[in-house]
């Protein structure tokens, strides 16, 4: 699943499905009833790839996130969130994520992951292959040298001061150079 075309638009319940663009916004399609309508830009919207849930530690991605809940709830959906105490949505997040930081995910938060976990399971929208590729691809290896920069594709090194040789083998001519070709 993409989770960058779908998104979380403030002030609008549910989840949207991106399905095309405008000048001033996009049209997204929504996940509960199926209507077509635009979003504009000064719309707060968010895609879900780029959402994360505050840890002790560091912060861990939405798709991590509902694909341990998928684990926990071994693939059924959450008893109505929106009816449940928060004792009860407290004690289901922290079997999910147990050092969510308290402080920080308020219940409203909890409430929502687990409305858009029961959405995505409705529409079997909860198959994480792409993001675990993309997460694998990253860990086995980026290219990057050790001061951050990329080594090149031809496992050609760069001089230090950056210069590069014309890969033809001439010479290029430093500017201000009384060498002409006559």
């Amino acid at each position: 699943m993409d989770l960058s075309k779908i998104l979380s638009i403030a002030g609008k319940p549910g989840l949207y499905k991106m399905v095309g663009e405008t000048k001033n916004g996009l049209i997204v399609e929504s996940l509960t009833d199926g209507k077509k309508s635009p979003a504009f830009s000064h719309e707060r919207i968010s895609s879900l790839k780029e959402i994360s849930i505050y840890t002790e530690s560091d912060d861990i991605a939405l798709w991590k996130v509902l694909k341990e809940l998928k684990e926990v709830q071994d693939g059924k959906p959450v008893d109505n969130p929106k009816k449940a105490s928060a004792g009860q949505l407290k004690s289901l997040f922290k079997q999910v994520i147990p050092d969510y930081d308290q402080d920080s995910v308020y219940v409203s938060d909890m409430k929502k992951v687990f409305s858009w976990y029961n959405l995505l399971l409705e529409k079997d929208m909860l198959d994480f292959s792409e993001q675990e590729a993309e997460e694998k691809e990253l860990e086995e290896g980026s290219g990057e040298l050790e001061d951050g920069s990329r080594e090149p594709e031809d496992g050609s090194q760069e001089p230090e001061d950056g210069s590069r040789e014309p890969e033809d083998g001439s010479q290029e001519l430093e500017e201000g150079s009384d060498k002409t070709d006559n």
